[in-house]
């Protein structure tokens, strides 16, 4: 079986890879020259663990391709995924330019039947605008070539997205004949065979599926930390309040922890569409609204920790910074809270030296000479007048704090992830401020 995957950004790159693993051939298409020369050579432009080692065993195998020519590409092909961005447009909605674009380049070049399949997250009715731009573009040519939509929306968590490919929760797949189920349920038979399910439904609940799946993630973190910042409040332990929900089968304990926001490449735009599309449809979802603002508050809690602690007065000071992804396991920096964290410090005055074991290229790229950028962990604490813990990396969670109480010139650790506990903190002399945990 052959298919044929455009766009090879996050979401593409690791479909094809992990299709190419169950022995699909593979086309994988993109328009950026260099990023497809490098794929050709085993080089792997995100950090993604796991990932690198499939692509090179399957290009080597002959079974996963780079191209950048879409036309060459879909010749015998079964199924084509538009796995392109995105983007949010200034009003919050999802700029669908580049799905449609792909949409109307697949039917200027198809010459047989197949399936166009949405991989991107994209609102409800987009796989009736793909369809429409498809015959438009078939039409255009004066030609008549049968093609299906449907809707197969990603579930995959960075830092952990082969796995969840290969091994997924679910699998749900959005068609509307008889004829694209078949031809989906023979390029997912190596997962059923595995007993992975497979939900198929109509095009519109899938694209709605995604959404809402992201939505409720968000929710979940958004309520417990506005659950913890009134714990601080009212001298409560917000991770004793988390076990004492998380045991309740109902709620569950992932996605409970407490932290300076939820970032990335889904939640943040994923959110704003969702809110966008129900304005638009004349429908307010006030919960998700207050999701989206408290997370937006929980992205100034450090500072404002900081700021406090130094009686409001930040300027001069300098302070060390561990994690700058949105999460470990990835090197993405997209809404990242520790962005927040940097141009609030930078605001009142302060200089930052941060250290992230994988994403210090892109915090680079964005963020230039405005901050320091350090080669190890311990050389940002040195002379520094306070540690802001970030990201959760596990190379965090054990150090010396003998070494870092040596370096550091104020022993002040304001921690967004909770790593620590603040008993040991007060035991090896630290002044500890967590989220959701009285500091008194």
């Amino acid at each position: 079986m052959k298919i044929t995957i455009v766009g090879t950004g996050y979401v593409g790159l690791v479909t094809g890879a992990c299709f190419s693993e169950v022995g699909i051939d593979v086309y994988c298409v993109d328009i950026d020259e260099k990023k497809i020369e490098n794929l050709k050579n085993g080089i792997i432009p995100i950090y993604e663990p796991g990932l690198e080692e499939i692509v090179q065993r399957n290009v080597a195998k002959g079974r996963l391709h780079f191209s950048t020519n879409l036309a060459e590409c879909l010749d015998g092909v079964s199924v084509v995924f538009g796995a392109v961005g995105t983007p949010p447009d200034e009003d919050g909605s999802a700029d669908l330019k580049y799905v449609l674009q792909v949409a109307r380049q697949v039917g200027e070049h198809m010459s047989d039947y197949l399936i166009m399949v949405t991989k991107s997250t994209v609102p409800v009715g987009t796989a009736e605008k793909v369809r429409k731009a498809m015959k438009e573009a078939l039409d255009a040519r004066k030609v008549d070539i049968p093609f299906d939509v449907a809707s197969n929306p990603e579930f995959l968590k960075e830092g952990a997205a082969v796995d969840d490919f290969l091994k997924p929760d679910r699998i749900v797949i959005g068609v509307d004949s008889i004829k694209a189920q078949k031809v989906m349920e023979k390029l997912y038979k190596p997962f059923t065979m595995n007993g992975h399910p497979v939900i198929f439904m109509d095009i519109v609940s899938s694209e709605m599926t995604k959404y809402t799946a992201n939505a409720m993630l968000a929710t979940k973190i958004s309520f417990i930390n506005d659950i913890a910042n009134l714990c601080e409040i009212v001298g409560a332990n917000v991770n004793m309040v988390r076990k004492g929900i998380g045991s309740d089968r109902r709620i569950g304990q992932y996605f409970i922890y407490p932290g300076t926001g939820y970032g990335g490449s889904c939640f943040p735009k994923d959110v704003k569409a969702l809110i966008k599309t129900s304005d638009e449809k004349g429908y307010s979802l006030e919960v998700l609204k207050a999701v989206e603002n408290v997370n937006e508050r929980q992205k100034s809690i450090l500072f404002n920790k900081a700021l406090n602690y130094f009686n409001g007065d930040l300027k001069g000071k300098t302070f060390a910074m561990w994690g700058l992804s949105f999460k470990p396991q990835t090197d993405d920096m997209r809404e990242a809270p520790s962005l927040v964290i940097i141009n609030k410090l930078l605001e009142a005055g302060a200089k930052v030296k941060a250290y992230d074991p994988a994403s210090m290229h892109e915090a680079q790229r964005i963020l230039g000479g405005s901050i320091e950028f350090v080669k190890d962990q311990y050389e940002a604490l040195i002379d520094s007048d306070g540690l802001f813990l970030v990201t959760e990396w596990p190379e965090f969670k054990y150090p010396n704090f003998n070494v870092m109480r040596k370096l550091l010139k104020t022993n002040v650790i304001f921690d967004g992830r909770n790593v620590y506990d603040k008993a040991d903190m007060k035991e090896f002399k630290f002044d500890y401020f967590g989220i959701g945990i009285n500091n008194n």
